[in-house]
């Protein structure tokens, strides 16, 4: 074989290993392609459409137990973990200083009813009596008339005129005594009945006062939930204000999702939200809506707010808190704790309206469990004035306080 047919040989094993490389090149760019244009129709189509964070903690109210006034805890109703229903007893003070001042407060009511039907009862009896001294004004008038028209003939003597002449000065004093006597217990009752008299009135509110010391003895659950952060000991002494234990109403939970600034732009009020939970993984997704947003970023409320006026400043992305409600029905099937790490995904399809909304809402929340108090008191009063003022009213009793096991 000569020279030339051995460069032949040798060459073609090269063309074909610079053959297979451009096919793998191009296979490789195909490739990268490929997926960049799946990506760039995802993102068109998709996922410019969604923002998604997984800084997204579950939120709640934390209803604290706080007494109003000061006690010693004789019974405690619930125990961490524990469900309560509205209106359950959770703390129990000792009763015995209350029912004393309630005693004493509706004693005085009873003495005032009386004190001021006694008023009244004086004020017709000097009404009668002006009525008797103007009887005798007219009397002593009518006797001094027909004296001095007598007197010249001799039939009276002068000094008989004169002591008829004393007799109408007396009769004229003690007309003008009882009329004062009378206008002075009138301004005390007039244009009132018993149970508006400002001494009633006055009265009432201390029974009042003292009415709502004693139910307040009891403190009942504001809302339905789990009882959390108990503190409180049986015979413990605690201040009015004291934090004793907290509710809280899992059934009412939201979501925070802390969105990066960047995020936001598009995210309205109403949009749709796919949610899922560490807890339960991604075998449960909530569905939720956008409910609002926060008024300022997370630093912005902290602490110790942040001081960019300096000279070695760093831009940070800051975030903002975005609220989200969820469907009721989802947290009765999966229940969620406050606190729980959530991932969170929002769809941005429907863009339409102000990114702020500035709708006035009703009110959010509001319970029941103290709204009877207040009226057994009223009820309670009412009975007090109708049972002293000259009607017979069964007084009904002072708010019962349930028995509950003592820890």
């Amino acid at each position: 074989m000569d020279s030339a047919d051995k460069a032949a040989v040798a060459a073609t094993p090269a063309r074909n290993g610079n053959g297979k490389r451009k096919r793998l090149l191009l296979i490789i760019f195909g490739v990268f392609a490929l997926a960049g244009l799946v990506w760039a129709s995802y993102w068109a189509f998709v996922g410019r459409f969604h923002e998604s964070t997984n800084d997204a903690y579950v939120g709640g109210n934390v209803v604290q137990i706080t007494p109003q006034i000061a006690g010693t805890v004789v019974a405690i109703g619930a125990d961490d973990t524990n469900f309560v229903t509205a209106g359950q007893p959770l703390v129990m003070f000792d009763k015995a200083d209350a029912k004393v001042a309630l005693t004493d407060a509706e004693s005085k009511l009873a003495k005032t009813v009386r004190e001021v039907r006694s008023m009244k009862a004086t004020a017709q009896q000097l009404a009668a009596t002006v009525e008797l001294r103007q009887t005798d004004l007219a009397k002593a008038q009518d006797d001094l008339a027909r004296r001095e028209k007598i007197m010249d003939s001799g039939a009276v003597s002068a000094e008989d005129v004169q002591h008829a002449r004393d007799a109408l000065k007396t009769a004229q004093a003690n007309l003008t005594a009882a009329e004062q006597q009378l206008a002075a217990t009138r301004a005390l009752v007039d244009n009132t009945t018993i149970a508006d008299h400002p001494d009633v009135q006055n009265a009432a509110a201390q029974v009042r006062n003292a009415y709502l010391d004693f139910a307040r003895t009891e403190l009942p659950a504001p809302v339905s939930g789990f009882v959390a952060k108990r503190s409180v000991q049986v015979g413990q002494h605690v201040a009015a204000g004291t934090m004793l234990m907290a509710v809280v109403p899992l059934d009412q939970v939201w979501v925070d999702a802390n969105f990066k600034e960047s995020q936001l732009a598009n995210v309205r009020v109403g949009q749709p939200v796919k949610l899922t939970a560490d807890l339960y993984g991604g075998r449960v997704e909530y569905q939720g809506t956008v409910a609002g947003f926060g008024a300022g970023t997370g630093s912005a409320f902290a602490l110790l707010p942040a001081q960019n006026a300096t000279g070695n400043w760093i831009k940070v992305v800051q975030r903002l808190p975005v609220r989200i409600k969820l469907d009721p029905k989802q947290l009765a099937a999966h229940p969620l704790q406050i606190g729980l790490s959530m991932q969170v995904d929002v769809d941005t399809h429907d863009r339409g309206g102000a990114r702020l909304t500035q709708t006035a809402t009703a009110q959010a929340y509001q319970t029941d469990a103290f709204k009877s108090v207040d009226d057994l008191a009223a009820e309670r009063i009412a009975a007090i004035i109708a049972a002293n003022g000259g009607s017979a009213t069964k007084i009904p009793p002072p708010p019962h306080v349930p028995a509950a096991h003592a820890m």
